[in-house]
């Protein structure tokens, strides 16, 4: 049995119209939820995951038996804690963990939908994932929460729905994808297409993989999740297996091996073709521009309260980037607060275990929450 066919997932009935013009209809969302909906179900938060990430944030993923991708943060007692919240993460449409993405299989022709299936944006993840609000019939959510890709759907979820949460945490993200986040991305779709088992998107036809490509497409993007400073530290120049140079294209350096193992553990986990559409959203994304450029009016009918977190040593989404948002929001006079993380280890600091982010967000989640508690009372 197809170990994706016990997957959680609701079916969405109505069509929902894309960025690009198409309508998609009867189509899965698959979701993951943790912990218990309150009698006033008012403790609900909904996560969104970013690029590689999936709905199983939590505990060991079935489909891989890893880790969830936030195990440092949810859970009871952490952070987002799963004793007082009631978590729903989902698989973004154009994933491939359940939802409905390319390597969903058409039922007309019996084969996977792959590049048949349509460009997605930000804005189209959002507004799929909004009806697992309806299906658990919660008015409002406690919060919204993401980092990286997770953060944008943040973004766009306040700016499409402004009265529904009560506060969103935007971590580690940005309004718009830079030039450089396009170029690292063409980067690696490019190392994808480029694979002679891509087959124009039909791999999975032939039972072939573009596993180079994809495997060369996440080591890319991998170093950009990390610090130079962390890599240094870490690795250095030191040799991988012997006490001088073997003069051939062996992997010499210990950074070598271990890049070469994130991209080979990669593509046992991972559909090329929803790396291509997924990052294509990504780099779509700009919500400035779906408001004539001006940033401040995605959030002027809001009233929810936002927490803006960053990175020192993040060079994907600086904080520059994330200040962007924080001076948006303060021009509307929006409840905003934000801060400034230290860390060595770049992008990546909001999915591994530093102290003082998961610290600061618990802290910012609890006192919210007690907050709402006694305006309840």
């Amino acid at each position: 049995m197809n170990k994706l066919s016990k997957v959680k997932n609701i079916i969405v009935n109505g069509p929902q119209k894309l960025d690009c013009g198409k309508e998609i209809s009867n189509f899965p969302i698959a979701y993951e939820t943790y912990g218990n909906l309150n009698d006033q179900k008012d403790n609900a938060i909904l996560i969104f995951h970013a690029l590689t990430g999936d709905q199983f944030a939590a505990g060991k993923n079935p489909i891989t038996n890893k880790d969830g991708w936030w195990s440092y943060a949810l859970g009871p007692g952490k952070a987002i804690d799963t004793d007082k919240f009631f978590v729903i993460c989902a698989n973004v449409i154009g994933g491939c963990m359940g939802s409905y993405g390319p390597s969903t299989i058409d039922k007309n022709t019996n084969a996977q939908i792959s590049t048949n299936f349509p460009v997605i944006t930000i804005n189209d993840m959002v507004n799929a994932q909004f009806n697992l609000l309806e299906h658990f019939k919660i008015e409002k959510l406690f919060a919204v929460i993401g980092g990286s890709m997770g953060g944008m759907q943040v973004l766009q979820f306040v700016s499409n729905f402004p009265d529904k949460a009560q506060i969103a945490v935007p971590i580690a993200c940005t309004s718009s994808h830079s030039a450089q986040n396009i170029a690292f991305n063409e980067l690696g779709r490019q190392a994808i297409m480029a694979d002679a088992n891509w087959k124009a998107g039909k791999y999975n036809e032939d039972k072939t993989n573009p596993d180079k490509g994809l495997s060369v497409a996440r080591m890319a993007a991998h170093i950009t999740y990390l610090s130079k400073k962390g890599l240094q530290e870490k690795f250095g120049r030191k040799l991988q297996e012997s006490d001088d140079l073997k003069f051939s294209f062996d992997a010499d350096f210990q950074i070598e091996s271990y890049l070469r193992y994130q991209g080979s553990v990669f593509v046992d986990r991972f559909d090329a073709n929803s790396y291509l559409y997924i990052t294509r959203a990504m780099d779509y994304f700009d919500l400035s521009k779906q408001f004539d450029g001006n940033l401040s009016k995605a959030f002027e009918n809001t009233k929810t309260k936002f927490f803006v977190i960053s990175f020192t040593s993040d060079w994907l989404y600086p904080t520059s980037e994330n200040r962007e948002i924080v001076i948006a929001l303060n021009a509307i006079g929006a409840d905003v607060g934000f801060v400034e993380i230290e860390s060595d280890k770049g992008h990546d600091s909001f999915l591994l275990d530093v102290p003082d982010f998961l610290e600061t967000l618990g802290s910012y989640l609890k006192t919210n929450y007690i907050n709402l508690n006694e305006k309840r009372i």
